[in-house]
């Protein structure tokens, strides 16, 4: 869940990155992020632009979610509206936030396609905004923000996993940590940074830098960690069944920390190239990692069992920061059976459910198995490769695969 600069700066494991032995996959991953940091924020290009072969025509459309600042006087939110009017723009909605003698307005807005960002903060300068920001939205943006929150809010109830999600789709893009701490009940609220007492123990970090917290944001914050405190633990205990070639049936399910002697015992079965394959490094390293990933403030974990009740098989979606982590590890004796890739595709369908941009998997360049379950996947795929580590990322599409 949390990005490599967080981590180091906390020297805490919060993420697959904050490992010891995965330093060494870094360089490999920095290309890709290298890329994607150099794109504006707030600017980045529609799926639908005329790079997917569409035209622009006069009346395409685009849809923005901005905030600015307007003092609090009246007449102040009526200058916006109309300057927003004369550049025919639509206001489909609008949130205010109080801050004293000023006022955050949020809004989402429906414009030409051909108005830029700068454009469009042009406008709301003239009319009065300052610290204006913009950052496309999408369809899901288009629910009102009550029925976004009560969906959240289900959801979280629902997923000890789905806290730090909800958080995040809660507050936008922002970076959310599990670090060790002693927050007070109440939690802190400090310009981009908000600091929530963690009911699993710790406290949960939500940096975002791009524009500060307002109040509002950090009471509804508030109200979400409070509700998985009140209802405890809990995990889905959905159970599928998954058909292998010699016709024998085995079950994927949901995991956490209560599965921890069993994927201990499935490491002892394991051999010490599969496990290196997985850990990418010490093999004595990977049972003291595995409770942080069986862990539901750090991602979901899928699990196998054999028809005699055994754990054969684990998958792991790893919050990172805005990119998501897959990984995997089947028993040697059940490898080359389509578990793999089974888990694989559940975790990305998991992912694109969740709005994860990207999955990406660390390996080394010699697993073909691993290679071969991402690409078919069906996905765009970018690989980097450093020192025989290999990160293969998958950009996700709004339908990526469901399971099969």
């Amino acid at each position: 869940m949390a990005d490599d600069s967080a981590a180091k700066k906390t020297g805490t494991a919060t993420g697959a990155s904050a490992r010891p032995w995965h330093r060494a996959t870094l360089a490999a991953r920095n290309g890709w992020q290298a890329w994607r940091t150099r794109q504006p924020y707030g600017e980045r290009p529609s799926r639908s632009t005329a790079s997917d072969g569409e035209s622009c025509s006069q009346d395409a459309t685009a849809l923005w979610r901005v905030r600015t600042t307007v003092r609090e006087e009246p007449g102040s939110l009526a200058r916006v509206c109309s300057a927003l009017a004369a550049g025919r723009v639509d206001i489909l909605t609008l949130q205010t936030h109080p801050l004293g003698d000023r006022t955050v307005d949020e809004f989402l807005l429906r414009t030409p396609a051909a108005l830029e960002p700068h454009e469009l903060a042009r406008l709301l300068s003239e009319a009065g905004g300052s610290e204006t920001w913009t950052e496309r939205a999408d369809t899901h943006d288009l629910v009102d923000t009550p029925t976004r929150v009560l969906g959240l809010a289900t959801r979280a109830a629902l997923d000890t996993a789905e806290l730090p999600l909800a958080l995040r789709t809660l507050l936008g893009r922002c970076t959310i940590r599990s670090v060790p701490g002693d927050t007070p009940a109440e939690g802190t609220l400090e310009g981009t940074l908000l600091r929530l007492p963690d009911p699993a123990g710790g406290e949960i970090v939500v940096e975002r830098h791009h524009v500060p917290f307002t109040p509002t944001e950090f009471a509804r914050a508030q109200a979400l960690v409070e509700l998985d405190a009140r209802l405890g633990r809990r995990t889905p205990r959905e159970q599928q069944a998954l058909t292998l070639p010699e016709g024998r049936d085995v079950t994927i399910r949901r995991a956490d920390e209560g599965d921890l002697e069993a994927a201990l015992a499935m490491h002892a079965r394991c051999s010490k190239e599969t496990l290196g394959r997985r850990y990418h490094g010490p093999v004595k390293d990977a049972d003291r990692y595995l409770r942080h990933l069986l862990s539901p403030r750090f991602g979901r974990t899928l699990a196998v069992e054999s028809p005699a009740g055994e754990l054969v098989a684990l998958g792991h979606l790893l919050w990172d920061g805005d990119e998501t982590e897959a990984a995997l590890l089947v028993e040697d004796a059940w490898q080359r059976r389509g578990i793999g890739s089974a888990l694989l595709r559940r975790l990305v369908a998991m992912a694109s459910e969740a709005r994860c941009e990207s999955v990406y998997a660390v390996t080394h360049s010699s697993n073909t198995g691993m290679v071969a379950a991402m690409r078919g996947l069906g996905l765009p795929l970018d690989y980097q490769v450093e020192e025989g580590t290999l990160v293969v990322t998958a950009a996700l599409t709004p339908a990526a695969m469901a399971p099969r």
